[in-house]
């Protein structure tokens, strides 16, 4: 029940976009992104759209009764918000991307709780001595450490503070990305604790005498260190992308006991959800989600936590299991995801309602401006077309293990015995374009197969890199592969197209035709039975002596048009047409005798939209792992790793410029490892399309909000001034409204416009400028790139200069 002391606190929540945070003592805002350990929080996270995020983060040493009362609070200000709120329960150290994604500069863990006199930040006070222990890459913790040489090790940073000064100390074995975000982070202890007073040094670990005065600080404070610094040890905890072993549970209570009682195992379906009861989706273990129905009772919804915290005890499982609650119609979309197939109210894909494919279901492809495509990349990514097809094509066969160039007279017919390469090559905002297709016939060898993997590798070398390259497994062709063949597409079960081929003579062939227009169309060569009919589509059906063109009662127009065109390229004989229904006996002679066939047109069904999912697949804390990144944007893509991007209908692998060679290896594995594990059975022949850094095509993008086409379109082997970068060297600049004063440059006293300095070659450069600076000009890059973005605070250079691991100050 809701007390008059709930109201009164809740009277303070705000639904404006943002986020809010609380204590279970106190109930007064604190400073974002420091929890005490000793205490629980309810954090309240508005999102731009009124999406409602309610976490509770329960700290280590916290009392059962603070952990108690927090579930009571997250409880009731759900109900006070209306009941539509996603629940979320958080344990220190296994928080979830989400709320970690809240603290851009990362989280910090405090010794103790509100009860030992913290209530506000004060930004006055030095008096502090306190060493942080900082892990993690994209989501960064800091947790209070003995100050003490032993709480040391060589693969994590460390961040000593000491109030005026904040020492960083980075492990030989930590990598760029780490240093950048304790660098960040140990800028927003400065800023926000100590009104931007306190000094930052940074000590590299693998070179600290380097750094003699910032080693003296380290010794004074934490005495002379006995013995080398311990080895890296590994994170304690696996980010499993997921767990294919899913379970629903009806939860509710009878006779005062919980009763738990399976419902179903996966895959798992819409429709086993009703709106009348609550149901736990139980993840192995790896996570527990409630889901409250609408006409649930108030009762039942609002012990849907307790239930699941009961559950968890139950089961035995740990204390630090992910907990989420939702209701009905705010499910989140890793919820969604365990389902075969998921469809909201009122559900559209992009300009129009999608029907997928079943064995009588057919795909209905609303016509759209291809024009829109370029400006509008969203719609790119819905449609799954690049532009409107009117680019270059060349294709090889596998041949001998080597390519071999296929006729052009015979383009978009694909055999089942072969494997091709696709280049197309297209025009983007008047640049060259390349997307690689690899398409697999399902009675291809071993070797072919192999081969056409490697020759792709080759192709793409030509192309300095440049091409996406796409896996096509026959009958699985995505639609912008269908639109370069202008309904040409022909794709036959086996045989070879090679020249010296003989195919045998199969009698009677039977082609399934599908599609609205030439940029949808295919004919797919189907077992030449009765059985293989579809009331829904058009069939060319050919013998020796004649061709029938079979009209399914269920088809539209178009793809009467569309189905007689092909019939063309697929035969030179005169065609017959047959109306369903009123086939003569000589059709049904041809195809082994009259028999049943799919002819319920009710089995159409729209093609179920789920969210796009990232995930990040890196191998830098010692071993493979993929790890979800929430509400993901460009600024997630991180340039040292592989990430996937699942959009149901196609994965993609992301590969950053500084990638190894083993993730990106290993993320083709686990990209197949992933659909084959998928808990919705996904199906395993699912497009895999590969992406390299810069070459992204709007497919892709479409998927981010405000996708920045130039954020990786400088690189440092364009810009001669801007290679080897040395560490050891310092500066200092003054930067103005009307350019850069450097003394280093050569030009002490005078002023220089950037752009006389950035992508010189020495023999370019301003008479007097010393080309050997080359610090100089990554600063003065850093400052026009700033600049260009609308950005001019001396904060945000110092984080660019600090991201190129430099020892620059900019005053």
């Amino acid at each position: 029940m809701m007390t008059e002391e709930s109201l009164d606190a809740f009277r303070s929540v705000s639904r404006k976009p943002g986020l809010q945070i609380w204590t279970i003592n106190v109930t007064e805002i604190l400073g974002y992104g420091n929890f005490f350990e000793g205490d629980c929080y309810i954090v309240l996270y508005v999102g731009s759209r009124q999406s409602i995020d309610i976490h509770y983060w329960i700290g280590n040493t916290s009392s059962q009764d603070e952990q108690g009362a927090a579930a009571i609070y997250v409880t009731q200000l759900d109900e006070y918000l209306g009941g539509s709120p996603l629940q979320h329960r958080e344990v220190q150290g296994y928080e979830s991307p989400r709320f970690r994604g809240y603290f851009k500069n990362g989280l910090i863990y405090k010794k103790g709780g509100v009860a030992s006199g913290f209530h506000h930040v004060d930004t006055n006070v030095y008096n502090i001595l306190r060493l942080l222990h900082v892990k993690g890459r994209k989501h960064v913790t800091a947790t209070e450490v003995e100050v003490s040489w032993n709480s040391f090790n060589n693969g994590d940073i460390f961040l000593l503070d000491i109030g005026k000064a904040i020492v960083q100390w980075n492990g030989p074995q930590s990598n760029r990305r780490e240093k950048l975000k304790a660098v960040l982070l140990a800028q927003d202890i400065r800023d926000r604790e100590r009104g931007g007073r306190a000094q930052i040094g940074v000590v590299e670990g693998g070179d600290e005498k380097d750094s003699p005065e910032l080693m003296k600080i380290m010794t004074a404070v934490l005495g002379q260190r006995n013995g080398p610094v311990r080895e890296a040890t590994p994170d304690d905890r696996s980010d499993q992308a997921q767990n294919n072993n899913v379970r629903l549970y009806h939860v509710f209570e009878h006779s005062g006991n919980l009763v738990v009682q399976e419902v179903a195992t996966e895959p798992l379906t819409q429709d086993l959800l009703r709106s009348s009861d609550c149901y736990i989706a139980d993840q192995r273990g790896s996570s527990v989600m409630v889901w409250k129905g609408k006409q649930a009772s108030k009762e039942e919804r609002r012990e849907a936590l307790n239930r699941a915290l009961g559950y968890i005890k139950a089961k035995n499982y740990p204390s630090s299991t992910s907990v989420k609650v939702m209701s009905e119609g705010g499910e989140s979309a890793m919820f969604k995801h365990l389902f075969k197939s998921w469809r909201d109210k009122g559900q559209t894909q992009g300009l129009g309602t999608t029907y997928n494919v079943g064995k009588i279901a057919k795909v209905d492809q609303t016509k759209f401006d291809v024009m829109q495509l370029h400006a509008r990349p969203e719609l790119a990514a819905q449609h799954r077309m690049v532009d409107d097809a009117s680019g270059d094509v060349t294709v090889w066969r596998i041949e001998n293990l080597e390519l071999a160039e296929v006729n052009r007279r015979t383009y978009g017919q694909f055999y089942g015995g072969d494997c091709y390469l696709v280049l197309y090559t297209y025009q983007r905002s008047g640049q060259q374009q390349y997307i690689l297709y690899m398409w697999q016939g399902r009675h291809a060898t071993t070797d072919e197969i192999t081969a056409c993997a490697y020759q792709a590798v080759n192709v793409d070398n030509k192309y300095n890199g440049a091409p996406v390259q796409v896996r096509v497994v026959m009958g699985k062709e995505p639609r912008h592969f269908l639109a370069i063949f202008k309904g040409k597409l022909i794709i036959f079960e086996g045989g070879t197209g090679r020249a010296s081929a003989v195919n045998p003579d199969k009698g009677a062939r039977l082609f399934q035709v599908r599609g609205n227009d030439e940029l949808s169309t295919k004919a797919t060569e189907v077992q030449a039975r009765a059985s293989s009919l579809n009331t829904n589509d058009v069939f060319l059906l050919k013998t020796d002596h004649v061709s029938y063109l079979w009209y399914g009662k269920g088809c539209s127009g178009d793809e009467r048009v569309v189905g007689r065109a092909m019939s063309d390229v697929l035969s030179k004989q005169d065609k017959q047409v047959v109306m369903e229904g009123q086939e003569p006996a000589e059709f049904w002679v041809a195809l082994g005798g009259k028999g049943p066939y799919a002819s319920d047109k009710r089995m159409q069904r729209e093609e179920p939209l789920h969210s796009p999912r990232l995930f990040e697949c890196s191998n830098q804390t010692g071993r493979f792992r993929m790890t979800e990144v929430d509400d993901f944007t460009q600024d997630d893509l991180d340039e040292e790793d592989v990430m996937l991007l699942d959009t149901w209908e196609e994965i993609f692998l992301w590969v950053g410029n500084l990638a190894n060679q083993y993730e990106t290896k290993e993320a083709w594995n686990s990209a197949q490892e992933y659909l084959r594990t998928h808990p919705a059975r996904r199906d395993p022949d699912t497009p895999i399309i590969f992406v390299k850094e810069g070459h992204e095509p709007p497919t892709f993008t479409g998927w981010f909000n405000a996708w920045d086409p130039h954020k990786w379109s400088v690189s440092e082997t364009q810009s001669p001034v801007l290679m080897n970068l040395s560490p050891s060297s310092r500066f200092n600049l003054t930067f103005t409204d009307g350019g850069i004063k450097s003394p280093s440059a050569g030009y002490s006293g005078k002023f220089l416009d950037p752009e006389l300095l950035i992508n010189k070659s020495p023999s370019e450069l301003p008479q007097g400028v010393d080309p050997s600076q080359r610090e100089v000009g990554a600063v003065l890059w850093i400052w026009c790139t700033a600049q260009k973005h609308g950005s001019h605070s001396v904060q945000d250079v110092n984080n660019c200069v600090n991201a190129a691991s430099m020892d620059v100050l900019v005053n």
